[in-house]
């Protein structure tokens, strides 16, 4: 992996998408094989967004994925110019860990790691955390999760106590997160506050945010569709009648 100098991993955390294994929270209301390509999808657009953030900001994107040796099934998933790199450990925390470590080791100044559940990550966000890392603005850079964890974490250094003995999957991973950096003497700096998708509730929330009044991100600033991929494969799915589970939003026209 070839590395410039000063520059900045974007790490997506993720499974290689199977059916049967991937986004199983989400069946029902879709299908193994439809909520495998849903994740496909997320993978896509996030990547893509880290992809269309601009060179001066030298970041380089990873796919940090599991299992090891599946890399060649990411094939058609990721953008041109992105590398990948195998998780290694055990259970989610030690996978963070080491993911950290390992970019670090091979020269990147910093690393923000993102779950790979959040297709409409907004690019300010993103650069957001560039920002902070670059600046030294504090060790720990998080960017909370509606549902009490975290959308992605920036290091400069790998602090294992920040991934030790935290209760993953649960809604006080970040509340954990931040009692361990602040026993460990580590300030943190918050990026705004987003969601995942990862079970019925939540993607309601992507449907409402794609084709309702929701909270609104339609497109960046930049006139980049967000989440295009995830938009295309929902829509044809919203289009099959008497679809059970998916709730088509309602539109509400401005006054």
């Amino acid at each position: 992996m070839r590395v410039q100098p000063g520059q900045i991993a974007l790490g997506i955390m993720c499974k290689v998408p199977r059916s049967g294994s991937s986004k199983t929270r989400l069946c029902p209301p879709l299908s193994a094989g439809e909520a495998a390509e849903l994740s496909r999808c997320f993978i896509a657009d996030l990547a893509a967004s880290i992809n269309a953030l601009p060179e001066a900001h030298n970041v380089q994107g990873v796919a940090v994925y599991t299992p090891s040796g599946a890399e060649d099934e990411l094939e058609g998933i990721l953008p041109k110019g992105f590398v990948c790199l195998a998780q290694r450990g055990d259970g989610l925390g030690e996978r963070l860990l080491n993911a950290t470590a390992d970019l670090l080791d091979v020269g990147f100044q910093a690393v923000c790691l993102i779950n790979s559940d959040s297709p409409t990550l907004p690019s300010h966000i993103l650069l957001g955390v560039i920002e902070a890392l670059r600046q030294h603005t504090a060790p720990v850079v998080l960017g909370p999760s509606i549902d009490g964890g975290y959308t992605l974490i920036g290091l400069r250094r790998p602090y294992g106590a920040l991934f030790r003995d935290i209760a993953w999957s649960t809604n006080g991973v970040l509340v954990q997160t931040l009692a361990r950096a602040a026993t460990s003497g580590l300030p943190v700096s918050l990026v705004p506050l987003w969601y995942d998708v990862d079970d019925a509730n939540s993607l309601q929330l992507l449907l409402e945010e794609l084709f309702g009044s929701g909270i609104g991100l339609h497109q960046d600033p930049s006139g980049r569709p967000v989440a295009a991929r995830s938009r295309a494969f929902l829509a044809d799915l919203l289009a099959e009648s008497g679809r059970a589970g998916l709730i088509l939003p309602t539109r509400r026209e401005p006054p």
